[in-house]
């Protein structure tokens, strides 16, 4: 029982949104740190990771503050580019792979 004979239930907690908000904004820095590590672990491939665009942005973020169909629609224009930037740099790597098949034949190294 709160106080003037309410419940507990009744009352809103406030600090509740301040909460979960922090924790979104350190998941988000913990998750950007993540990937910034990964690009620059793949060496020369990171760069081809940044020059795509895979890096989160805050800007990115801001586009999801309309209503919840406005949401699903930018969240699925997003799923659709990061698909289509996976794509891409997946031909990337297999035309690399292609040209280094290339360059050991050339140079007699491998089981060619």
């Amino acid at each position: 029982m709160g106080w003037f004979g309410k419940k507990k239930d009744d009352f809103v907690d406030l600090g509740e949104s301040y909460r979960r908000q922090k924790a979104k904004v350190s998941r988000e820095e913990k998750e950007e740190k993540q990937e910034d590590a990964a690009a620059t672990g793949f060496g020369f491939l990171g760069s081809l990771a940044q020059s795509a665009g895979l890096s989160k942005t805050r800007e990115e973020d801001s586009e999801f503050d309309g209503g919840s169909e406005e949401k699903k629609k930018k969240l699925a224009k997003r799923l659709i580019d990061m698909t289509n930037k996976i794509e891409e740099l997946n031909n990337q790597i297999y035309h690399l792979q292609q040209r280094i098949e290339v360059l050991e034949r050339k140079a007699g190294v491998g089981g060619f």
